[in-house]
């Protein structure tokens, strides 16, 4: 049916399928070490044991949304620390910025999750339906008691794959033994089943059907990208003042004019995103480096150098051109924008550290009652009521003494406090809320004016360790 010229254009085209063909070379050997590496540390975390003594959870990364703690090895996160996950975010942005900057989209084509299930599910897919050529004439093929078979055989370990990474995912928010256990015998809770069927339909749709579709669609990272990227990023890139004019027939005549691509259509073939890198940068290619090692192997079997597709900055485009070796890696690498980017992300990871190192194993906060502001007692003398929220942040039962101190004579009181007065016993990694009167006579200054300042002070009893917070003691006025 031919269009109307008035009909505008669609703004989404049908999926073509791709058939990426097996290649081998230095960079399809690394993204292979990559996948295994991710998928184990992906897999196998949630059953890493520390001890973290007896009242605490001896699971090495869990995020306890009950408890509200996120545990890491030996690092402690409390809700009221978000600032260290805050600062972990921010430099993984950075480490984006930077590397896309020196490198292009290193992440998108090594290390991304959809990039490394969706390379899990097309080894599956070769392994059952064969390579390129085999895949291709299945597809094209008529429906068959043989296709059927391989398609189903196909979609049944996508699934289970699919399985294993939504049921792999839950383990991070709970004991990840007991949990198994309960999910394969139908005592876990609904959140988690719900999840897992979640996490499974779409990893097995996006990774086994949509693939480039959620990186071209989906995926913000595609476009801005572009700011990240300049002239001096080394990238994929396809030399066409070598490669150009291409030509097939090397031994007809004007062969000498031709340049080294023999137009195998190899770099093509191999693209898990089915683009031409020949046809210059494009927002599509993730820069997994494959066209290279297939266009390496061509250019071996037929004689040239090695690198018509190659990892390349721009900026050397017409120093090649001319025949002048391109500029070292480090001239591309480290330029004011990496440096900078670098610096950034280590001065956010330097005062985390710090900031980790230095925090006490007491925290506490004041919030005065304010309705009413004070009391007034029998004996004419004025209280204030304040709620204290001392968080023991060891391992181990504490007892605090709590205090003030101010420049006027003010008395405090503890209510419920332990069997010695003032005292109170925190559970270990717990938060303990008290209610504390502080009164002034009614002949001290503090009762008659309408604001005194005050701190007030919780000390470990056993190792002098101190929080303090200021506050104010409101008077008649």
């Amino acid at each position: 049916m031919t269009q109307s010229p008035d009909t505008p254009p669609a703004l989404y085209v049908a999926r073509e399928p791709i058939f990426p063909r097996r290649v081998k070379g230095t960079f399809r050997t690394l993204k292979w070490w990559i996948m295994g590496v991710t998928l184990a540390i992906y897999y196998l975390t949630p059953f890493i044991r520390w001890d973290r003594g007896p009242n605490l959870p001896d699971q090495a990364v869990l995020i306890d949304l009950a408890g509200r703690r996120f545990y890491f090895f030996w690092i402690e996160i409390w809700p009221h620390e978000f600032y260290f996950v805050a600062g972990l975010l921010i430099m993984a942005g950075l480490g984006l910025f930077l590397f896309t900057s020196a490198l292009g989209r290193v992440w998108c084509g090594y290390a991304c999750p959809q990039t490394v299930w969706t390379d899990l599910f097309i080894l599956v897919e070769r392994w059952i339906e064969g390579d390129r050529n085999a895949r291709v004439r299945l597809w094209n093929a008529d429906w068959s008691a043989r296709k059927l078979r391989l398609r189903m055989t196909k979609w049944v370990i996508w699934f289970l794959i699919a399985m294993a990474t939504g049921g792999a995912w839950v383990f991070y928010f709970a004991d990840a033994p007991t949990l198994l256990f309960d999910l394969f015998t139908l005592q876990a809770p609904l959140v988690a089943y719900t999840t897992v069927l979640i996490l499974t339909a779409t990893t097995f749709v996006f990774g086994g059907f949509m693939r480039e579709q959620v990186c071209n669609y989906m995926c913000p990272w595609p476009r801005i990208q572009a700011a990240m990227m300049d002239n001096d990023t080394l990238t994929v890139a396809y030399r066409h003042w070598r490669g150009e004019p291409r030509g097939k027939h090397r031994k007809a005549e004007g062969a000498e004019a031709l340049g080294d691509c023999i137009d195998c259509m190899a770099c093509v073939n191999v693209c898990p995103a089915g683009i031409d890198i020949r046809d210059g940068q494009q927002m599509e290619c993730i820069t997994c480096a494959l066209c290279i090692d297939a266009c390496d192997d061509v250019m071996e079997r037929i004689g040239k150098p090695r690198g018509l597709i190659d990892y390349l900055a721009l900026a050397d485009e017409e120093r090649e051109t001319a025949g002048t070796p391109p500029r070292p890696i480090w001239h591309h690498v480290l330029r004011p924008r990496t440096l900078l980017y670098t610096a950034m992300w280590s001065l956010i990871g330097v005062a985390l550290v710090y900031a980790l190192f230095v925090r006490s194993d007491i925290d506490l906060t004041v919030e005065p009652v304010r309705n009413p502001q004070f009391v007034t007692l029998s004996d004419g003398s004025v209280r204030n009521t304040y709620t204290l929220r001392i968080r023991n942040l060891t391992a181990e039962d504490r007892e605090f003494r709590v205090m003030l101190t101010s420049d006027e004579i003010l008395r405090i009181d503890v209510e419920s406090a332990g069997p010695v007065a003032n005292h109170v016993t925190v559970p270990a990694n717990e938060t303990l809320q008290a209610r504390v009167y502080v009164i002034a006579r009614p002949q001290d200054a503090a009762a008659e004016t309408e604001s005194t300042d005050l701190r007030l002070w919780v000390e470990d009893t056993e190792t002098d360790d101190r929080a303090g917070v200021a506050t104010i003691f409101n008077g008649k006025g």
